[in-house]
């Protein structure tokens, strides 16, 4: 019987595995304002206008909303960029990640 022998490469190919990826929410609060929480999903999340309203309002209604998902370190990003940008602007919104 002839046997095929695997190179490294191969064995490694194998072995490889597609990164978690991780929802970014928003979090309602009875402080922030609406047009703050829809240039938040603009800016950080490059939504346009419209995406970004519907967003915000699935926010209002349901008490968080998805913003994206993401590899772990892009959606860490996120959480921080969304909380420089609330303290910045002192209002108290809050951004959480949650595994997929």
């Amino acid at each position: 019987m002839h046997q095929v022998k695997k190179t490294a490469l191969q064995e490694n190919y194998q072995e490889l595995q597609e990164p978690s990826k991780y929802k970014v929410l928003l979090l309602n609060d009875d402080y922030t304002t609406m047009d703050f929480v829809v240039m938040v999903l603009m800016v950080v999340f490059h939504k346009s206008l419209e995406d970004a309203q519907a967003i915000m309002f699935n926010i209002h209604r349901n008490g968080k909303g998805l913003c994206g998902i993401y590899a772990f370190e892009v959606a860490e990003t996120k959480v921080a960029q969304v909380g420089a940008m609330a303290e910045q602007h002192k209002f108290p919104l809050k951004c959480s990640l949650e595994e997929e």
